[in-house]
């Protein structure tokens, strides 16, 4: 007879939201309302995206944040995969990459390892 267990379950992936190459004051209310379904569903970790996007103005930034903070109120998180130069040097200008953790690529910030920086 052979003995069997039970299999844990297998961890869910996060949902993802995909950022446009151009993320700015006309499309940021929409991002921060597809952030904040993604943790409407129960989701304790939500991924930005951002993979494609090469320009973010600070009001695109100021988006994240807030949807950082809400998520954080209920203690979740909010990942970030930034590989662009350029939006990293305005995120670390802005101070965004000592609040939110931002990670190089997307399968790093859906693994939750390789964190560029953290808060």
């Amino acid at each position: 007879m052979t003995d069997t267990y039970p299999m844990p379950p297998a961890a869910a992936r996060p949902p993802v939201v995909t950022l446009p190459d151009e993320f700015d004051m006309g499309n940021a209310d929409g991002i921060y309302n597809e952030i904040a379904a993604a943790f409407a569903r129960g989701s304790r970790v939500v991924v930005a995206d951002m993979t494609v996007t090469t320009f973010c103005d600070t009001m695109a930034i100021r988006t994240l944040v807030l949807a950082h903070r809400r998520a954080a109120a209920d203690g979740a998180e909010l990942r970030l995969a930034v590989p662009s130069p350029g939006v990293l040097r305005i995120m670390e200008v802005l101070g965004v990459d000592a609040v939110l953790p931002i990670y190089q690529s997307l399968d790093e910030a859906l693994a939750g390892s390789g964190v560029t920086t953290e808060s």
